[in-house]
């Protein structure tokens, strides 16, 4: 498997989105992966919350201007196998700046090319920001899948709608064709209520096996872990957000596999059979 990016995107927020972003990356380490962590939402919510702060230069943005190269502003955590790229307030003015340059959508996906081309990392997640910007398009032009966070609240379908349509006229442009929902994840969930459960049951009806197996309850512990700059897996390895995460990271690992044999197997189908060899006299025309 080469390097896989992936946006975890939805344009509604409190939704779980950089929570998610944030623990699945640390719980893809530790299964032995190695992740890039991009911020791209301004809030810089993803930063504080691996314990980063916020650097003056030290985001994409430059990166985005083809002003710099991404790979000159990864940081180290102090997590192993977990880089970033921070977010910082420069980045609040790429939204305006990216617009008026050409190719405008393509700017992350060319930032980012020379480190998926290098192999250095299995996983690059991008956090987006919660709306559907120039940010937001650009993370999407450049991943492969999009990965999905909804609350298991009313209205949950509507952002998934919204991000269908979109994922569909990025195919029809020709900007990323290829970009597929990499799998939906129903986040905030109380298996107390009715409501949780009618939620999952409704999308499931809607997407079938696109959404994940592992639901992310609503808890104490997870709420707390960003105030501590720490992933949930680092601040309490045995409670139950860090439980389901660690879930979710073995579900998106699976996922990639099964994806990758598929692409290989219908690779394989479609290249025809090398030609018989001829024999040493028939070749020699004797």
């Amino acid at each position: 498997m080469g390097t896989r990016i992936i946006a975890i995107a939805n344009q509604k927020g409190g939704v779980g989105k950089t929570t998610t972003t944030v623990n699945l990356a640390a719980c893809l380490t530790v299964l032995k992966k190695n992740v890039l962590l991009i911020d791209l939402d301004p809030q810089a919510n993803a930063t504080s919350g691996v314990g980063l702060e916020k650097t003056p230069e030290m985001s994409i943005y430059k990166a985005l201007l083809e002003d710099g190269r991404a790979r000159d502003v990864i940081q180290a955590t102090e997590y192993k196998r977990l880089d970033m790229i921070a977010s910082e307030l420069d980045l609040a003015g790429a939204e305006v700046d990216i617009a008026r340059t050409d190719n405008y959508l393509h700017r992350l996906r060319n930032a980012l090319a020379d480190l998926k081309n290098a192999g250095l990392y299995d996983f690059i997640l991008i956090d987006c920001p919660p709306s559907l910007g120039i940010l937001t398009m650009n993370a999407l032009t450049a991943a492969h899948s999009v990965l999905i966070p909804i609350q298991c609240e009313y209205y949950a379908l509507e952002g998934l709608t919204i991000m269908t349509e979109i994922i569909r006229k990025l195919h029809q442009s020709g900007a990323n064709p290829e970009l597929d929902i990499e799998g939906i994840v129903m986040t905030m969930y109380d298996m107390r209520t009715n409501l949780s459960q009618a939620v999952v049951q409704e999308v499931s009806q809607h997407f079938g096996d696109k959404i994940y197996e592992t639901l992310i309850p609503r808890t104490v512990r997870l709420s707390e872990a960003p105030s501590f700059g720490k992933p949930i897996i680092a601040y309490d390895s045995r409670s139950t957000g860090a439980v389901a995460y660690l879930q979710l990271a073995k579900e998106v690992i699976a996922r990639c596999k099964a994806e990758d044999a598929r692409a290989a197997a219908e690779e394989s189908a479609s290249t025809p059979p090398p030609a018989p060899a001829l024999s040493p006299e028939v070749s020699s025309g004797v």
